[in-house]
Order: C-alpha cells, then structure tokens, then sequence
C-alpha cells in the first residue's frame, strides 16, 4: 500500500473529528474521498499532509512514518487545494516556477518541469499572464500545474474543478486521468458525484469522522441496495393498476409520475418482473419504454449518510 492510515484520532476539546479511521490506499489509483461537510474528511487528510498532528494512530505514505518534519516524503507529494493558491502579482511561468523551485534547486531541471507543466494543463500561449487575466477555469488548471510540476508520486486534489465551465472540468478530468497513467497516486474529493462515479477506481465514504463504506462504486452499489427499480413509460394507467401492481409479492414501491410508473422490488425476482408486465398486459394498457433505473453513487451516499452531498457546500 501507498498509503496506510491505522486507526486514526483526531479530537478538537470535546469533538472528536476523526474516530479511530482506517485507510488503505493503493499505489497508481484514483482514490476518492466523500463525506458531507463535517464529517472529519478535510482533517483526516491534513493528517495525512502532516499539517495536523493526530491524537492516536499512525499514517505511513510509501513505507515511512509521516510527520511534519519529514520533508523528504513532502516532496513526493502534490497538493492541489481548494481555494486556490497562486502569487497574483507572478505570471502563469512564475507561479509554477516558484511551488517547483520548493522541491527542485536545479534550475535546468527546473526549468524542464515547468515547461512539462504548463504543456500538461495546456497553458502554453498564457505563460506571461498573470492571473486576473486568466478565466476562472484557466485558473484552476494552472492551481493544479503548481501543485504537481515537481512530479510528486502522490497527489492530493481538493474540488479541482469546483465552479468551472464544462470545457475546464473536461480538461481537468482527462489531465487527473493522465495523471494516474503517468503512475501517480490520486486522493481525489469532489462534491460531484458523476465524477468520482466517473474516474474513481475505489471510493471510501466518511462520516462522524470513521469511514462507514469503501470499494468500487460497483461494490458500493450493491453494499446498500437489495432493490430494483423499474420504470414504465406509458399511457392510460388506471387507479385499479396501480393498486394490482402493489399486490404482488415482494413489491416495495409503486409511484405514479403523469405517464410514468416506477416500481421498486426485491433484487433478482424475475418472476416478479414477468408478473408486472403481465398485469399492464392484461389491462391493455400500452408501454412506451421499459428500463431498470440504475442506482447512481449519489444514491449510495444518500442511503449511508442520509445527507445530499451537494447541500452541504
């Protein structure tokens, strides 16, 4: 493991943000960290910076203690925060020159990252602007060139793509995927959900400060569900159907949307399926479309945290 996080405590008087929390993190993967507003999730990764000092446990990044003195592991570490973090009075050049200058004293060598850099987030023809003369989408590209123009093995991205234009967050999704193919470690958190869903290959869920769920989104997915939900798109649907459909066994929910029906059922009940559509069948009621609705990862973390991700912003 790239990372392994044991039994982590972080407390703040009497709260405790981060309650005995485990972690284990693979190298060259995309690890995405959710959790809603409070849950511990920005600590725990402070911790892991080594910019908190824990109350108990132990956190090892590439097989060595991390603690705030150990500038040699800090330097094979990225950090893209946030709020973003650049010199406004330095041109898109200077700024990247400056964060890589942190870690690398060569100046060729230096100067070779900054060019990969700037080649990476593709701000090639902005290297003399400074940032108020940039969008705001150019801005976050050239956050994310400071924070990795040094080659950090790990990088750790805070909402890299927090109030963007599509354009930018496309961009900034494939470079986060070009990332992990240049063999870099991602911990990425995000409050939208089709991105983690998107380019995560594991997903750990924190709340009240310990992880309540971890694993693929698939595995997530069936962690939470023992339902299936079907949609009907139809016309001339009667209070009499409704009522038959609700009768048969193993039926959870039957909600009605102007000519759409959605069914919820027991997980793996094809003949429950088969009897649905036989009683649509026999009251001659015509079907539009039919389709499974597929449970999204904002379904998973409904259903864990009881929370909307995207409400506590």
């Amino acid at each position: 493991m790239i990372i392994e996080v044991k039994n982590l405590v972080k407390k703040y008087s009497e709260k405790t943000a981060v309650d005995h929390l485990d972690l284990q993190i693979e190298e060259g993967i995309i690890y995405g960290l959710l959790g809603p507003n409070g849950a511990g999730k920005s600590t725990t990764i402070n911790c892991m910076l080594g910019l908190l000092k824990s109350d108990e446990g132990s956190i090892k990044i590439l097989g060595e203690e991390m603690n705030s003195n150990n500038l040699n592991l800090k330097a094979n570490i990225g950090v893209i925060p946030q709020n973003v973090s650049v010199f406004e009075e330095l041109t898109v050049y200077e700024n990247i020159d400056f964060f890589c200058g942190l870690y690398i004293k060569d100046k060729e060598e230096r100067k070779k990252l900054v060019e990969e850099a700037i080649e990476f987030v593709g701000l090639g023809e902005y290297k003399k602007y400074v940032p108020k003369k940039l969008s705001g989408g150019l801005v976050r590209r050239l956050n994310i060139a400071c924070g990795i123009a040094h080659k950090p093995k790990i990088v750790f991205m805070d909402e890299p793509t927090v109030a963007v234009d599509p354009q930018s967050r496309n961009s900034i999704l494939e470079g986060v995927l070009k990332l992990k193919e240049q063999g870099s470690t991602i911990i990425y958190t995000s409050h939208y959900m089709e991105e983690v869903e998107q380019i995560c290959d594991q997903i750990a869920i924190i709340d009240s400060g310990k992880v309540i769920a971890k694993g693929t989104t698939e595995e997530l997915k069936n962690m939470i569900t023992d339902t299936e939900k079907l949609v009907v798109n139809t016309y001339g649907v009667q209070d009499n159907i409704i009522e038959e459909i609700k009768n048969i066994a193993d039926i959870k929910t039957v909600e009605r949307e102007n000519n759409c029906i959605k069914i919820s059922y027991k997980k793996n009940q094809n003949s429950t399926l088969l009897k649905i559509l036989q009683v649509i069948e026999d009251n001659g009621v015509n079907i539009d479309k039919i389709y499974n609705e597929v449970p999204t990862l904002n379904t998973v973390f409904l259903e864990l945290t009881g929370k909307q991700l995207r409400d506590n912003m």
